[in-house]
């Protein structure tokens, strides 16, 4: 028997048994459909968080009071006990970083409420920023005016709105110079920033950006902020500009010597590498789960093949005696396994795929499908069909013809 003779035979077995063969595949299908699901998200999401989240620059460091992201509650505790980053330090950074290009500081507050006419917006992040942060952040107001010395030296009450309250609040309405208010406060609207989209289902438009002294008078100057500072270039230049801030801050905060940093600067590799971390973990988790999916659903196929090998007996017979060899049945056999689970596999990948781009389009959780992560989809599922059909393929293989064609279901 040639190799398209047996696949032929493998669907037609299929096909004859569609209950038999949706149940015997269903534990392949859903590991592999795990597998491509998590590897599409993990790899949409390093994407978007690359260029989305933790778009800094590569020439961008950030000084505050404890780590942006914490993973452990020691981190936390350790943050809290730290003196507060206060504009003092700010001004001492940006009047003595000589290797840096330019420097801002920006304070937050992330349930804010946005109050226009009838209409509010609720948990709205209010950020307190220094005009300097504009350049920093690659701000890019598309309506109206950015803020400037004048609105952080006088505390003016102004803001930049960002495009979900001018959508939600002020549809229809020019925003430029109207007065909304924020958690009571009532600020002038001067500018509109551009449109940023989701990150991860959480939308980064609803925002109110005012003069950080401004912040101040709202909320109180007890809060600590972030230092933001950009180096002249990437690699010695920022290394410079690191070095500099981080003895400037160590002198201004009388840290001792040979005591560690009352302070943390991160930079976009650190983020990214902390992020890579914790997707490489849950990466590995998500693998282990769909791998136990994938073992049960070969010890399935496994148990059908031998289901197979004794419906089939006196076919294997009839098979030795026209001059099969052990070796022909044994490949017949394995052909049928590796098939059913290759079948499997494919359906496993196209449900894989429906499901991250139904969970992307349901709540704009970002995914990319990786051609590579289809293809090992497709060999690790007939990788299984192989394996767990080793044994029913032996079986049938060492099958005595005379008994063979004796057997009666």
């Amino acid at each position: 028997m040639n190799i398209s003779e047996a696949i032929r035979i493998a669907l037609l077995s299929l096909w004859a048994n569609k209950l038999r063969s949706i149940l015997t595949l269903l534990g392949v299908v859903i590991g592999v459909s795990a597998v491509i699901a998590v590897v599409t998200f993990v790899n949409g999401i390093n994407g978007y968080v690359a260029e989305k989240i933790f778009n800094l620059g590569a020439d961008v460091f950030i000084v505050s009071k404890m780590p942006n992201v914490i993973t452990d509650a020691d981190q936390f505790i350790e943050g809290n006990k730290r003196k507060d980053i206060d504009m003092d330090h700010y001004h001492a950074v940006a009047e003595n970083c000589t290797a840096c290009k330019v420097v801002g500081a920006d304070v937050r507050n992330f349930n804010g409420n946005v109050v226009y006419g009838t209409e509010n917006s609720k948990d709205t992040w209010v950020r307190g920023w220094t005009p300097t942060m504009q350049r920093i952040y690659d701000l890019d107001v598309v309506m109206g005016r950015p803020l400037n010395d004048t609105d952080l030296n006088a505390a003016t009450p102004v803001v930049i709105i960002g495009q979900d309250i001018r959508e939600n609040l002020m549809a229809g309405v020019d925003p430029i110079g109207k007065t909304i208010r924020v958690d009571g406060h009532e600020y002038m609207v001067v500018g509109v920033g551009k449109k940023e989209g989701k990150t991860l289902g959480q939308s980064r438009d609803n925002y109110v950006i005012m003069p950080i002294s401004t912040w101040f008078k709202a909320y109180g100057s007890h809060n600590s902020i972030r230092i933001w500072a950009k180096g002249f270039d990437v690699g010695t230049p920022m290394e410079q500009a690191i070095d500099q801030t981080r003895v400037i801050m160590r002198a201004r905060r009388h840290d001792q010597l040979n005591t560690k940093d009352s302070f943390v600067i991160e930079t976009n590799s650190s983020f990214l590498s902390l992020w890579a971390d914790l997707s490489g973990t849950f990466f590995i988790v998500m693998i282990v789960i769909a791998s136990i999916s994938l073992i049960v659903g070969g010890i399935v196929i496994m148990n059908i093949m031998l289901v197979s090998v004794t419906e089939r007996t006196r076919e294997i017979g009839i098979r030795k005696a026209l001059g099969a060899r052990p070796r022909d049945v044994m490949r017949q056999f394995l052909i049928e396994s590796s098939t059913m689970a290759l079948i499997g596999g494919l359906l496993g990948v196209i449900g894989g795929i429906l499901i991250a781009e139904g969970v992307t389009a349901a709540i704009g959780m970002p995914s990319a499908i990786k051609l590579w992560a289809i293809f090992a989809g497709l060999l690790v599922s007939a990788s299984v069909g192989i394996f767990f059909g080793v044994y029913p393929a032996r079986k049938a293989a060492k099958l005595d013809p005379i008994v063979a064609l004796r057997f009666e279901l």
